[in-house]
């Protein structure tokens, strides 16, 4: 493998929120502590994000996990910011999954219900945070070699990285998806080790820009035409996910490489 370094860490407190770019991370076996820390459920319980509201990708949120704080900037320049703390405790389905959360107090709940045009609330989970695939999957990479390749098929010059909503973006990787072939192998990102375990089917939210969540790239009609008939562990894939064996802070320009484990 090529000299590989970070180029880029994306994370978002509130899953389905915009990701925002960040300097370090600090990588524990749930993964980034302030990544997903919270998710969005409608009116039945069930967890919504930008697949079915692209208009999420508008909002930015900030959180302080020392001051257990957060915040919420919507687009108009309206902020809605508070300590976190708990109301009542509800069920919630994680995908098809059970989970058992505490909504947050405050008017967290309304500001994002206002925004979409219909009921949320904002939840915090008691047994699983917003991360899909849990500790198995805490940390998401994908390579900007990758991302070099898709835009050729789209007949674009660059496609922007958060559109896929992973953590780590990694540059220098001598080929375009080179990072298929690090699923079971051991990886060192900075000062953590990560196992890789899969790769990261795609959905419709890829489609939406990553701030305005307007539909304007066909990603799964793209990757459809140049990755179907690959083999891998999810269909359509782009990029590699993982669980966390050794935390450790991660930072840009840290190295990237694959380690014996």
């Amino acid at each position: 493998m090529a000299v590989a370094t970070v180029q880029a860490l994306q994370t978002t407190p509130v899953k389905g929120l915009r990701v925002v770019a960040r300097q370090a991370v600090q990588l524990t076996p749930t993964g980034a502590r302030e990544d997903r820390r919270f998710y969005l459920v409608d009116e039945r319980g069930r967890m919504v994000n930008g697949k079915q509201l692209g208009m999420l990708n508008e909002i930015v949120a900030a959180y302080d996990d020392a001051a257990r704080t957060l915040e919420l900037t919507f687009p108009d320049g309206t902020r809605v910011a508070g300590a976190v703390e708990f109301g009542e405790q509800v069920a919630t389905r994680f995908y098809s999954r059970p989970a058992q959360a505490h909504e947050l107090r405050g008017a967290f709940s309304g500001a994002l219900s206002d925004h979409v045009g219909r009921p949320l609330r904002i939840v915090e989970g008691i047994d699983r945070s917003g991360i899909d695939r849990g500790r198995g999957g805490a940390v998401s990479l994908v390579s900007q070699a990758s991302l070099g390749a898709l835009a050729r098929v789209a007949g674009a010059d660059t496609v922007d990285s958060r559109r896929f909503r992973m953590l780590v973006v990694v540059e220098g990787l001598a080929e375009p998806h080179e990072e298929d072939t690090w699923v079971g192998e051991q990886l060192r990102l900075g000062a953590a080790v990560v196992r890789v375990r899969g790769h990261v089917g795609r959905c419709n939210i890829t489609h939406r820009h990553p701030e305005t969540g307007d539909a304007d790239l066909p990603t799964l009609d793209l990757l459809r035409h140049y990755r179907a008939q690959l083999a891998t562990t999810e269909p359509l894939a782009f990029g590699v996910y993982g669980e966390v064996r050794v935390p450790g802070r991660v930072a840009l320009g840290d190295r990237v490489a694959l380690t014996a484990g």
